[in-house]
């Protein structure tokens, strides 16, 4: 993948957590409406339209229908920012943009055992935009980061109570990067700044098992699989720092793993109207260790800008859900969750390009089926997390001192159509 981290712009692709997404680190949870309204409680065990095609890919033998589920959710985040940095800048503002994250799947049932679909989702992502005049600006400025997948994917079912399911996931990653670069002759004017860009393909897996325990309860049990990518490409740097080197752009390399993770969920019929979720989500986010970046720069600049590393020290993390469905009637299923999710961040390296700290999220949602074919879901979240802090300082970037108070709104919207 091309790109590119500089040590005046290093927080870039590995630490991609957005304040405006619904999941820790820069993971979405943006790939099903119906779960989006449940809080995710339910992810890996409820397999309620062909979403579960990435939910878990074993859920697609409940699927009886040839079916399709299209749909997409935005995000409108808010971030009030108190606090500043040397040599000064300002604070005004939000730095998270619109956010739309789109999805798609298709299930065909083969025969009573096999089933056959595909999925396509963005299960990584973010943005991040601060002004030109902000304090952060030489921490971190622009960030945009989004990963799309592709999975086709094939089920089996052993009988009624058992089933697996596997699909390979082919990866495009690709983004953009930019900050300053501090002026060492005069500290705030006149700053220089870097702009990287780059992609990649990868590919990794996602697969799952099911278990109908009772007739009332259901389990599931998904792993999605770690995808390791290596960032080649280039980053142009305009500075006085270079000299004769400013404004050219310089070959670089990067690898990075974008985490592992387990999803357990169970699905119980409590009776013939109420259904009960409950689930837990285990990443590990503590790969991400540090970034080492290698450019390959002119002799004069290698001591600077050759051989970079950023700490990163990031943690495991667990997420918890629980939700509840009501069928109201046979056109319409009400929805509600919460859902507690950590952050892998920490006090001493958290950058302004991820401001985040642990979140709560309260859900609301709702399926309307005007026919046995058709069914719209629509869903809400809420999101806020706890006030965070990052306290960054270095010779070449000045100091940066600012706390972060973050929520976000989350609307979503799907139509499954069964054939």
């Amino acid at each position: 993948m091309k790109k590119v981290m500089l040590k005046t712009s290093l927080s870039l692709a590995v630490t991609l957590a957005s304040t405006q997404l619904f999941a820790s680190g820069f993971a979405l949870n943006e790939q099903s409406v119906s779960g989006m309204g449940t809080g995710f409680a339910g992810r890996s065990s409820s397999a309620d339209d062909a979403s579960t095609v990435f939910g878990n890919p074993a859920g697609m033998s409940r699927l009886k229908r040839e079916q399709i589920t299209v749909g997409g959710a935005a995000v409108i985040a808010k971030s009030d920012i108190s606090g500043g940095g040397r040599p000064g800048g300002s604070t005004d503002g939000d730095m998270v943009p619109f956010v739309g994250v789109p999805m798609g799947y298709y299930v065909k049932p083969i025969d009573d055992h096999w089933t056959v679909g595909f999925g396509v989702y963005a299960p990584f992502g973010l943005v991040t935009e601060y002004e030109d005049e902000a304090a952060s600006r030489y921490w971190g400025k622009k960030s945009y980061v989004e990963v799309i997948t592709f999975q086709p994917t094939v089920s089996y079912a052993f009988n009624d109570k058992v089933s697996i399911g596997f699909g390979p996931t082919f990866n495009r990653i690709k983004g953009e990067l930019s900050s300053n670069v501090l002026n060492p002759r005069s500290p705030g004017f006149n700053d220089g700044e870097v702009k990287i860009k780059g992609d990649d393909t990868a590919v990794g897996y996602n697969i799952g098992v099911m278990v109908q325990a009772t007739d009332k309860t259901r389990l599931g049990l998904t792993y999605h699989s770690m995808v390791d990518y290596k960032l080649e490409g280039n980053t142009k740097i305009n500075s006085a720092l270079i000299g004769p080197f400013s404004g050219s752009k310089f070959d670089a390399e990067l690898k990075i793993k974008t985490p592992e993770s387990v999803d357990f969920s169970v699905t119980h019929e409590l009776d013939d109207q109420w259904t009960l979720y409950a689930g837990s989500t285990w990443t590990r986010w503590s790969r991400l260790e540090a970034i080492t970046v290698t450019n390959e720069v002119p002799a004069p600049i290698a001591g600077q800008f050759g051989t970079i590393n950023e700490d990163q020290n990031w943690h495991d993390t667990w997420a918890h859900a629980i939700g509840a469905s009501y069928k109201l009637n046979k056109e319409w299923v009400l929805r509600t969750g919460f859902t507690v999710d950590q952050s892998p961040t920490n006090n001493h390296d958290r950058s302004p390009r991820i401001p985040t700290g642990d979140r709560k999220v309260f859900s609301l949602g709702a399926g309307y089926s005007p026919t046995e074919d058709m069914t719209i879901d629509l869903a809400y979240s809420y999101l806020w997390e706890e006030d965070t802090k990052v306290n960054l300082a270095s010779p070449t970037k000045g100091s940066y001192n600012a706390k972060y108070e973050n929520s976000a709104h989350g609307i979503g919207a799907s139509l499954t159509y069964r054939f």
